[in-house]
């Protein structure tokens, strides 16, 4: 594993820093949004006084704070693998270079000494047409003690079956200025969250606390902004498409969530591709606050 100089450092003298994931660049984001986000929240970690380090394998090493160069290269590229914690030996040993989803972040950032952690949505459990598709993401959370913000679970995902599963493996769930789980592109799932906090300073005493009982990892949840917001309606029709699509097709494991995405952004005429963007951003500005608190 390489963690970069500036990382390294900033790790070493206890300054904040906050961990970023390489799947939405390959895989999530079509190009140029791809790189354009990525850097976008790079440099919202920045804003804030932290030192942001994107994640990723590159030819066989875990490299820990990618370059802008680096970035821009795994965006355009079409042969990078997709990389969950399952993954990780595989890329290494075989010397690829792999994005890394929220589970292998996760584990990555946990080694080189990195506690914050943002992305734009955790995976969890699929709805009734793939049933066993239950993402790693949610086992990692119960044993990785990194705290995760996002904007809650894809929209495209089963949530009361995610929350429970959560809750049995004694993750908390905690909103930020809100009591309900964020559904990514919309604001409300309408699941209620373990507990919520209002500002950084309250996440991070809860953060505190919970890692000194030998707790593992926590979602920090919030919500989308409600000008970019899809409307439930609106949603659920165009997943209900999507849906459809991708069982006519044969899509399913890994590349379901990717298909998905990329037909809503389709169907919705671009507006959750916007949303996407917006949240990442965000949610790397609420990560760097609460690493400096």
């Amino acid at each position: 594993m390489q963690i970069r100089a500036e990382v390294k450092d900033a790790i070493a003298s206890a300054k904040p820093v906050v961990a970023l994931e390489s799947t939405l660049i390959a895989h999530g984001l079509p190009w140029p949004t791809n790189v354009e986000t990525a850097l976008a929240a790079e440099a919202a970690v920045r804003a804030e006084q932290a030192i942001p380090a994107t994640i990723a394998v590159l030819d066989g090493v875990a490299t820990i704070g990618l370059t802008e160069r680096e970035i821009a290269d795994l965006a355009k590229r079409t042969d990078v693998m997709k990389a969950s914690r399952r993954d990780l030996a595989i890329a290494l040993a075989q010397k690829r270079t792999a994005a890394t989803t929220v589970s292998a972040t996760m584990v990555l950032a946990h080694r080189a000494g990195i506690r914050l952690f943002a992305t734009g949505g955790i995976g969890g459990a699929h709805r009734d047409t793939h049933p066993w598709d239950v993402s790693a993401d949610l086992l990692e959370l119960a044993r990785t003690p990194v705290a995760v913000v996002c904007a809650g679970a894809k929209s495209i995902l089963d949530i009361p079956r995610t929350l429970e599963i959560l809750e049995t493996h004694a993750v908390p769930v905690v909103g930020f200025g809100v009591d309900h789980f964020p559904a990514f592109y919309v604001r409300t799932s309408g699941e209620p969250v373990s507990a919520h906090v209002n500002t950084p300073d309250e996440a991070a005493a809860l953060l505190r606390y919970h890692w000194v009982f030998g707790g593992a990892g926590v979602v920090l949840a919030q919500p989308v902004e409600t000008a970019l917001a899809l409307e439930p309606e609106e949603f659920a029709c165009a997943l209900a498409t999507s849906e459809q699509e991708a069982v006519a097709a044969s899509v399913r494991g890994k590349d379901l969530t990717p298909f998905l995405l990329r037909r809503l952004a389709e169907i919705t005429g671009g507006k959750s591709l916007r949303a996407n963007q917006a949240l990442v951003i965000a949610n790397a500005r609420l990560a760097a606050q609460i690493a400096r608190s």
